[in-house]
């Protein structure tokens, strides 16, 4: 059987290159995003068969739409293997007192309420399988803030707890869910690469990797 992934944000750069990667390793895959232009255009370059490829318009901020975009998917596949969700943003560059409300609500939204709701609509999919995998991209100021950061180190390490504790909660169901902590991507190698952050979701999807759970992996 064909294993599923779970894409979002796929239409972004590190998007992409994982949804290449992944789809040169003969997965199935279920890219998700805001825009199905953009998302139609990467599943174009990828040249799978339609039978091996989803592409969908999420809200995942909205419980309905994600129960129907799940059952979409386990329709068409019959099975999700992995989630690897690539949404996020970054706000900073003020002090608390300077920072406004609104601003924090979009950093909550992006990264721990998006987190919140895939995991509500994907997990009782996810743990059908003995080996299923989540996984997100984080950044160490969730655990280890620094001035004029709190309103996404916040969002952050509230994110990154959602995640942990799944670890936990499913561990006997064969589920790990891992986070990949990064500074900041950067091609030129001044940061960490987009490749490197696949070849670490390539090995967190193996089976060497059956028992890294509830792990934050430094990439920096």
């Amino acid at each position: 059987m064909i294993k599923t992934i779970i894409i979002t944000g796929a239409t972004g750069a590190l998007g992409n290159l994982t949804a290449k990667v992944f789809a040169e390793q003969g997965y199935n895959l279920a890219l998700l995003g805001r825009d199905l232009s953009k998302l139609d255009v990467l599943a174009g370059n990828l040249n799978l068969p339609k039978e091996r490829i989803y592409t969908g318009v999420a809200d995942f901020l909205d419980e309905a739409n994600l129960e129907e975009v799940t059952k979409n998917i386990s329709a068409k596949f019959g099975n999700i293997h992995a989630l690897i969700h690539l949404v996020g943003g970054w706000t900073g560059g003020r002090t608390i007192p300077e920072s406004s409300a609104e601003d924090f609500a979009a950093m909550l939204n992006q990264h721990a309420w998006t987190t919140y709701h895939l995991l509500k609509a994907f997990t009782p999919y996810l743990i059908k399988n003995d080996s299923s995998r989540v996984m997100i991209v984080s950044h160490p100021v969730a655990s280890n803030p620094s001035a004029k950061s709190a309103l996404y180190a916040a969002a952050k390490s509230a994110q990154e707890s959602l995640v942990l504790t799944l670890a936990e909660e499913y561990k006997q169901n064969g589920l790990t869910a891992n986070v990949i902590q990064v500074k900041s991507i950067d091609e030129t190698g001044k940061g960490t690469t987009s490749k490197e952050i696949v070849s670490a979701m390539l090995y967190l999807l193996s089976e060497d990797a059956g028992k890294v759970n509830g792990a934050r992996m430094p990439l920096y």
